[in-house]
């Protein structure tokens, strides 16, 4: 487990937050999106082992965001 990639992308902070706070305590890497573009971003940067990802999100919703990352 320890420095498994997870992407978190939520756009609410306190809900991105909590759930960082957890997959850290557990020994995962994680990085952060607040939105969906951000999200797409940040999934080129570096390879993930896991995507949280939320649904409603501004500027590309999640599932244009798994869209996205499908084609890759």
């Amino acid at each position: 487990i320890m420095g498994t990639k997870i992407l978190i992308a939520e756009d609410e902070p306190n809900l991105r937050k909590l759930i960082k706070t957890y997959l850290i305590r557990e020994g995962f890497e994680v990085t952060e999106a607040a939105n969906g573009m951000e999200a797409v971003d940040r999934f080129y940067e570096k390879k993930f082992s896991l995507i949280v990802l939320d649904i409603m999100m501004p500027l590309m919703d999640g599932l244009q965001v798994c869209w996205e990352i499908r084609k890759s």
